[in-house]
């Protein structure tokens, strides 16, 4: 009897062992997990060695395909499935291209033609050069600068809509805080509209609001994107009539959860 009890719960274990999904990657990695949501954009589950343990994403792009326990399986080897209800800016966006567009498949996160925007921020770093009558409008108002300062800040990313062709439009607000290592507190923010290109390549206009008045901001840079973190390297000139400001700014973004 005992014997028979033993067989018994040895065949629920291994029953329960077996009770779990397959997922493969498009690297060749796998793992066994259960399937907790599929999503346009990401892939939800859990671990099938720990069944109550935190929810993990990994991007739909990165899915070759899913095996389940009942022996179905699911292969992702196109593009994320059109959404049933009305259409979506993003969808109508993406309709109004032909078929024979090239969608650009580098497996990243932000890669994804999705229905709603991706928002993404983190901290940015960098230096600015002042030119001759910046640093002279400035000391008229009382203030001695140098005409480099540090810049430290944060930026907040909202990307609007991607094109099959890699094309994205985003907005963006970057704060920051210049002259901290002369003993000066100099806040700015920027906010910009643009355009980042397939290949990362991204161009900005907008507003920037300093202590040395508004004016415009024209940005240019571009995005290395590794393992779904970007790391942007931008360019930003600020003209005025008070003097032209020349920032060089970088830093790392990821996007929200």
């Amino acid at each position: 009897m005992r014997t028979f009890l033993l067989l018994a719960l040895l065949t629920l274990l291994a029953s329960a062992a077996h009770a779990q999904d397959l997922l493969t990657k498009r690297n060749g990695e796998e793992l066994a997990v259960k399937v907790v949501e599929i999503t346009q954009a990401e892939v939800k589950f859990r671990r099938a060695d720990n069944p109550d343990g935190p929810l993990i994403s990994v991007w739909r792009s990165d899915v070759q395909k899913v095996r389940y326990a009942n022996g179905t399986q699911e292969v992702f080897n196109g593009p994320a499935p059109a959404p049933t209800g009305p259409a979506s800016p993003a969808a109508a966006v993406k309709a109004a291209f032909p078929n024979d567009v090239p969608v650009v498949n580098n497996a990243s996160p932000n890669d994804a033609i999705l229905d709603e925007p991706i928002h993404l921020d983190g901290p940015r770093i960098g230096v600015t050069l002042l030119s001759h009558r910046v640093v002279t409008h400035a000391k008229d108002r009382g203030t001695d600068l140098n005409p480099f300062l540090t810049q430290f800040g944060w930026q907040f990313e909202s990307r609007l809509f991607r094109l099959p062709n890699g094309m994205s439009g985003l907005v963006e607000f970057v704060p920051l805080v210049g002259g901290l290592e002369q003993g000066k507190f100099l806040p700015s923010l920027s906010g910009l509209l643009g355009i980042r290109g397939a290949k990362g390549f991204e161009f900005g206009v907008g507003p920037n609001l300093s202590p040395l008045g508004g004016s415009i901001v024209l940005a240019m840079g571009t995005s290395i994107q590794s393992n779904g973190v970007n790391f942007p390297i931008n360019l930003a000139v600020v003209p005025g009539s008070s003097g032209v400001r020349v920032s060089l700014l970088m830093g790392f973004n990821a996007r929200h959860r």
